[in-house]
């Protein structure tokens, strides 16, 4: 970890994970990927099963089809299991089994407030995407979201969410002036492959500590609440 310098107070572009970063959903990845097993034959209990769901945990914050790409192998298999996380995602997101993170509204309003541009991304589809913003109201809370498909297809652990973020919204003139927060490692990646200034783990989602370090976090937060204060600089 880093002190904070005068460059993060000039942070002028802030891109935000939705799900264990801005949005708790409660486990829903790992019951939505229940689904996606069933469908491709996976034997709850099993070995195999058990496996996948590893893997499944391992790589939060990846894109779901670049994760089914790898635990089945096969372009059609990756799409049929892909359609049906989707699906089962979506419905429990209509059930409203997710909610905002403590301080994750208010803290997206302080920094939109203080005129930074403020962008959420997710590796999850554009239609799960709309549905979680829908259910949570916030549609009109944040005027750019983006998913993979935005970006060219590739999502986290690849910079590309990052960078369209900072060609889209021309917030700002250096990539040095882009704070990236997420939960996983795979958001850390991005925000450095992207060289943002501020690349910030927190401790609300799916990974930890040693994870973010691993990876090269800037910084490491207890939630998103915590990141208006720190580019402030009263943190």
């Amino acid at each position: 970890m880093r002190e904070l310098t005068t460059q993060d107070t000039d942070i002028r572009l802030v891109v935000l994970d939705m799900a264990g970063t801005t949005v708790a959903d409660g486990g829903l990845v790992e019951r939505a990927f229940e689904a996606a097993a069933a469908e491709l034959g996976v034997e709850p209990g099993s070995a195999d099963h058990a496996e996948k769901l590893d893997y499944v945990r391992a790589t939060m914050g990846e894109s779901k089809i670049s994760v089914f790409r790898h635990l089945f192998g096969d372009e059609g298999l990756a799409q049929r299991a892909n359609t049906a996380f989707e699906k089962a995602y979506g419905d429990l997101v209509d059930a409203g089994l997710i909610a905002p993170l403590p301080g994750a509204r208010e803290a997206i309003e302080e920094l939109a407030g203080s005129g930074r541009a403020v962008v959420l991304t997710t590796g999850f589809s554009r239609v799960t995407q709309d549905a979680i913003l829908a259910a949570l109201g916030w549609r009109d809370l944040i005027p750019l979201t983006l998913c993979p498909a935005d970006a060219g297809g590739r999502g986290r652990p690849f910079p590309d969410m990052v960078l369209e973020a900072f060609v889209r919204t021309k917030a700002a003139q250096d990539v040095r002036q882009v704070a990236v927060v997420g939960d996983t490692s795979y958001d850390v990646l991005s925000g450095l492959r992207a060289g943002a200034g501020v690349v910030a783990g927190v401790r609300t989602g799916a990974h930890g500590d040693a994870e973010f370090r691993a990876a090269g976090a800037t910084h490491i937060l207890d939630s998103v609440a915590d990141l208006p204060a720190l580019l402030t600089g009263a943190r």
